[in-house]
């Protein structure tokens, strides 16, 4: 049973790239356009329980004030907290990150983690997640967008619309849903699929509505199939003379 079930979802996967493809553009990551591993780790620290404004806002005031990750480590806590408090979480977030600078320069010698790209994805992958606050999410945006390797990453946005459309089981937790989406998806699709997803849950299937009359994935999705615009329409009985 788990093998065709299995089965049905990945060959929802291929129709599904291609709409959203037509739908959104193509993408292609491009090693070009990476962004620094470094900045990529802190900055998703600092997207925990935030939204990329506030983040951002967070990031590039640290940045302004604490030029180099040796100001940070060495920035008097308080000072950094308070930097920080427009990313929220702060008292958490600061001493979090000042923590995992350490831990990678005691391991390194440098506030460098590019040596990520020579091992294997699983060993680095490992690496990540041993670090306090470091979770599936966080390493696999890393690996993905930093180092461009086939890791899928999965946020709010990538677990709903995949929980929709049946790629998942029901309440399957985002940090089980990562491997399961990446053993589903072609590595070389991970990142375009990531963006799909994401850009489809915030145009189309938000968390408030679903907006099905303009989805153009409805013939793959479970949602949409139990809903009641999916389900078979029978005919009313006609009324006796």
């Amino acid at each position: 049973m788990d093998d065709k079930i299995n089965k049905a979802r990945r060959a929802k996967i291929a129709p599904i790239f291609e709409s959203l493809g037509h739908v959104y553009g193509e993408l292609v990551w491009r090693s070009e356009d990476a962004s620094d591993p470094m900045d990529e780790l802190v900055s998703c620290i600092l997207s925990q329980n935030t939204n990329d404004t506030n983040r951002d806002r967070g990031f590039y005031a640290m940045k302004a004030r604490f030029p180099t990750w040796q100001d940070v480590v060495d920035a008097p806590t308080p000072d950094l907290i308070d930097t920080l408090r427009p990313a929220g979480l702060a008292n958490q977030k600061a001493p979090r990150i000042q923590a995992v600078l350490r831990r990678i320069y005691d391991e390194q010698g440098a506030y460098n983690i590019d040596f990520l790209r020579g091992l294997p994805q699983e060993e680095a992958r490992a690496w990540l997640i041993s670090f306090d606050g470091i979770g599936p999410k966080t390493a696999a945006i890393v690996l993905c967008f930093a180092f461009g390797l086939p890791a899928l990453p999965v946020d709010t946005h990538v677990h709903r619309v995949s929980t929709r459309l049946g790629l998942i089981p029901d309440k399957t937790t985002a940090d089980k849903a990562h491997p399961m989406l990446e053993a589903l998806v072609p590595g070389e699709w991970h990142y375009p699929f990531h963006i799909y997803l994401i850009r489809h849950g915030r145009d189309t299937c938000t968390a408030r509505v679903a907006h099905c009359e303009r989805c153009p994935l409805t013939a793959y999705c479970d949602y949409y199939a139990a809903s009641t615009l999916g389900a078979p329409k029978t005919a009313k009985p006609r009324k006796k003379a």
